[in-house]
C-alpha cells in the first residue's frame, strides 16, 4: 500500500509525522472503588471530563501529524481471519479462558476490538462464575489511553512492551497485531515473550524508554522496567556490530509518581531538557549507569553522576529546567506528582504539556518558551512558527489524575531526523 508509514525514530524531539493515540472510552467507566486498584489507578475518572480533554491533545496533534487511533488500526489488523484467530487463541490463553474462544471468533472484527478493549462481561451462567466477584471475563483495558507503554519505536524497530500487570499484557499483544498485520503500517517487532525461555523474567514498558540521540537510549529501572530489560534490549534491539549508549537510571518504586524515567525527565529540544531536581539532579540513593557498547558488545559499564553530565560527555549538552522551578521542594514535588515532567516534543522545542502545573511552565517560559493555551492554538487565535519554542498547554486536571501526562498518552512511529 502506497500510504503505509514505515516506522522510524531516532530521537525524542524530530518532527513528528506520525502518532499513535487511544481516546478512553467505556472501559475507563468501568471502573468501580472495587477495582480500581487493580486497574492500576489512584482514583475513578470522570470519562466526560477525560474525553474533553483528551479531544484537545488529539486536535492539537492532528494539526501537526498524522494521527492513528489504536481501535482503527486494530479493527484493520484482524479483518485477516487468520489473524483474528491467532489472536483470540492467544488472549484465551495467557488469560486462561479458553471458553471464551467460540464467542470471541463469532464477533465481527469492530465487535471483537470493542470487546477486547472495553472488556467482556462474565456470565453468570455456572456456579463458579456466579461466585467469581469479577464482573469481567476478561477485564477492561483501563489504561490502555497511556499508549506510550505497551510499544516503543526505536529506530526502524518496534519493542513490544512486557508489561509489569497482567491487567496491562493485552494492550502489547494488540499493539504487536497492529504493528505486525494493520495495512497502514510497516514495521519490525520485537517481542520478549518470543524469546522464551532465556528471558522469561523480562519488564519493560515504554515510559521508561528515550531515544536520546541516534546512538543513545536512556532507560529507567525501577516498578516497571528492570534490570533484565534492559539486557534484552542490548541483546536483541541492536544491530550486532552498532556503537551506542545505554543510560540507566534507577527509580524509586514508590510514590506511584515515579512509575516511569518520563515522569522524572523528558527532552524539550536538541539543548534543553525537562528534569524533576530532587532525583535527578541532587545527590540520593539511585544509581545512574553509563553502558557503552562497542561493535555490538559492551565495553564498559560504570556509574556516573546523572544523566545531564554523562550525556554532556557524549556530546550533547543539556540545559535543564525544573519542573515546578528552583524555589520551593514543595512545589516541585505537587507538579511533579501531577506529571509535570512529562512532556512530549511534536517538533524540536514545541512540546505538549498540562496546563495545570502552572510554575513549570513559568520556569519554562524564563528558557524562552511562549506558553500557549491549545484552545487559542485550535481557534486560530495563536499560530506555531518553525523554529521557535512553545509550550501547548492543554488540560489536564481529569487526565492526571491517571497517573499519567502527554508523553505518556503518545506512542510515535515515526519522527524526521533533527
Amino acid at each position: 500500500m502506497k500510504n503505509r508509514i514505515d516506522t522510524f525514530v531516532n530521537s525524542e524531539v524530530g518532527k513528528l509525522e506520525a502518532v499513535i493515540l487511544h481516546t478512553p472510552g467505556k472501559e475507563v467507566e468501568n471502573m468501580n472503588p472495587h477495582n480500581v486498584q487493580k486497574a492500576l489507578y489512584s482514583d475513578i475518572l470522570n470519562l466526560s471530563v477525560a474525553q474533553s480533554e483528551y479531544a484537545e491533545l488529539k486536535e492539537v496533534l492532528q494539526k501537526v501529524s498524522r494521527v492513528f487511533e489504536v481501535k482503527d488500526l486494530f479493527i484493520d489488523a484482524i479483518s485477516n481471519s487468520k489473524v483474528k484467530e491467532r489472536l483470540i487463541n492467544k488472549i484465551c490463553q495467557n488469560e486462561q479462558r479458553g471458553e471464551l474462544y467460540e464467542e470471541l471468533m463469532q464477533m465481527d472484527s469492530r465487535q471483537l476490538a470493542t470487546s477486547l478493549l472495553e472488556g467482556v462481561p462474565s456470565k453468570k451462567n455456572t456456579l463458579t462464575e456466579f461466585m467469581n466477584k469479577d464482573l469481567y471475563a476478561l477485564r477492561p483495558l483501563h489504561n490502555f489511553f497511556f499508549t506510550r507503554d505497551a510499544s516503543i519505536t526505536i529506530h526502524e524497530k518496534v519493542l513490544i512492551g512486557d508489561m509489569m500487570s497482567t491487567v496491562r499484557k493485552r494492550e502489547s499483544l494488540i499493539m504487536e497485531t497492529i504493528f505486525d498485520f494493520s495495512s497502514q503500517l510497516k514495521s519490525t517487532t520485537i517481542n520478549p515473550e518470543n524469546y522464551p525461555p532465556k528471558h522469561p523474567n523480562v519488564i519493560i514498558e515504554g515510559g521508561d524508554i528515550l531515544v536520546a540521540r541516534e546512538d543513545i537510549l536512556l532507560i529507567g529501572i525501577g516498578g516497571r522496567t528492570n534490570t533484565v530489560g534492559v539486557d534484552f534490549i542490548l541483546e536483541k534491539m541492536m544491530e550486532s556490530d552498532s556503537n551506542y549508549h545505554i543510560v540507566v537510571q534507577e527509580l524509586p518504586k514508590e510514590p506511584e509518581s515515579f512509575i516511569h524515567l518520563d515522569m522524572v525527565f523528558t527532552l524539550l529540544d536538541v539543548d534543553k531538557c525537562m528534569v524533576y531536581e530532587p532525583l535527578i539532579l541532587k545527590p540520593n540513593r539511585y544509581q545512574t549507569i553509563h553502558i557503552e557498547v562497542k561493535d555490538g558488545k559492551v565495553k564498559k559499564i560504570e556509574e556516573v553522576r546523572n544523566i545531564p553530565t554523562i550525556l554532556a560527555k557524549l556530546g550533547m549538552e543539556l540545559q535543564p529546567i525544573m519542573c515546578g522551578g528552583s524555589k520551593d521542594q514543595r512545589i516541585q514535588e505537587r507538579e511533579q506528582w501531577h506529571s509535570g515532567a512529562n512532556f512530549f516534543a511534536f517538533a524540536p522545542g514545541q512540546v505538549l504539556g498540562y496546563a495545570r502545573n502552572v510554575y513549570t511552565l513559568e520556569e519554562m517560559n524564563k528558557y524562552g518558551f511562549d506558553i500557549i493555551h491549545a484552545q487559542d492554538f485550535l481557534n486560530g487565535k495563536a499560530e506555531i512558527k518553525d523554529g521557535q519554542k512553545y509550550v501547548l498547554a492543554i488540560s489536564g486536571s481529569e487526565l492526571s489524575r491517571g497517573g499519567g501526562g502527554c508523553r505518556c498518552m503518545t506512542m510515535p512511529v515515526k519522527r524526521k531526523l533533527v
